[in-house]
């Protein structure tokens, strides 16, 4: 077996777990994010989990993954709201504390990496995994590999899909303002007049004949649907897996957006949508792949030992 440790850095939590080489998982933990604008308390904390779990088995690599624009090469998180981060190079920060190999990646590009590989995107060279959660963003699969274009691939959150809404990123018209999980609920909350805990209460109140739920729903599907046209005409996915919090709903969900897309589409080849197998593990075991894919890198694919695996907030 091989031993690495893998992080998934969000702003709430760390959702820690050791794992074999075949992903299974052997000890876990969650435990509140460190905060800091230059990740070197969180870089602490990290090294502390690493050095606890595994009852002192030698951790040989470590993966991180965290949300925003991450320059996977470089190793540097570019931008994460959810970190307050900045040009914080976090891969070569903790690689100095450990002492050992860190790869830095974006949890939604490493969840699509594992669903690519063990998920619902088992078997395509061509395809897209969409995580509809607080924000929305995709990993793409072309030609058989991750493109990542140093982290700015993929926002599909902030395609303009015709609303009059102001995103959080400064534009006007994004899909992320309207479709998002967070959305959603904010939207029934505007416009009911009460507060709802997400968006899967809204989706069970539009089942129940809700009428402010039932418009809010339907927008986000009409946004997604012409979201999902722009990405199909841009790269021709054969596949796009769909994951995140509202697809926990199915094809309450996902039928009409079927309908939609399919009628919107003239030339473009109408792909196949899968929901998630992986659901809220989906970036911890990617964060898991890539430390085991730098490891593998590095020893030519031997070695023995754990995976040491950390998801901080994540897709939910």
């Amino acid at each position: 077996m091989d031993t690495v440790a893998a992080l998934d850095v969000g702003g709430t939590t760390i959702k820690a777990a050791l794992l074999d080489a075949q992903l299974g998982i052997l000890e876990e933990r969650q435990v509140p994010t460190a905060r800091g604008a230059d990740g070197t308390a969180l870089a602490a904390q990290v090294t502390s989990l690493v050095r606890e779990m595994g009852g002192g088995t030698s951790v040989r690599a470590v993966g991180v993954v965290v949300p925003g624009i991450v320059d996977e090469e470089a190793r540097v998180a570019r931008f994460s709201a959810n970190l307050d981060w900045r040009d914080v190079p976090f891969g070569s920060l903790l690689e100095s504390r450990l002492g050992l190999p860190v790869a830095f990646g974006h949890d939604v590009s490493a969840g699509g990496l594992a669903e690519f590989r063990v998920g619902a995107g088992q078997g395509c060279a061509d395809a897209a995994f969409v995580a509809v959660g607080t924000g929305i963003a995709a990993a793409l699969l072309l030609d058989g590999r991750i493109y990542r274009a140093h982290g700015l691939a993929g926002e599909i959150g902030h395609i303009d899909v015709g609303h009059s809404l102001r995103c959080g990123c400064g534009a006007v018209g994004c899909l992320e303002a309207s479709a998002s999980a967070s959305a959603v609920a904010r939207l029934y909350s505007e416009r009911a007049g009460r507060v709802v805990d997400g968006a899967l209460p809204v989706i069970d109140l539009a089942r129940d004949g809700d009428p402010v739920a039932s418009a809010v729903v339907s927008e986000a599907v009409d946004g997604l649907a012409r979201g999902l046209r722009t990405l199909l005409t841009l790269l021709g996915p054969e596949v796009i897996v769909l994951g995140g919090g509202l697809f926990a709903a199915g094809e309450y969900v996902v039928a009409p957006l079927r309908e939609r897309l399919a009628a919107s589409l003239t030339f473009q080849r109408m792909p196949e949508l899968r929901v998630a197998k992986l659901g809220p593990e989906a970036g911890r075991l990617g964060a898991g792949l890539l430390a085991l894919d730098l490891l593998a890198r590095r020893t030519g694919g031997g070695g023995g030992g754990w995976v040491v695996l950390f998801c901080v907030g994540g897709m939910e």
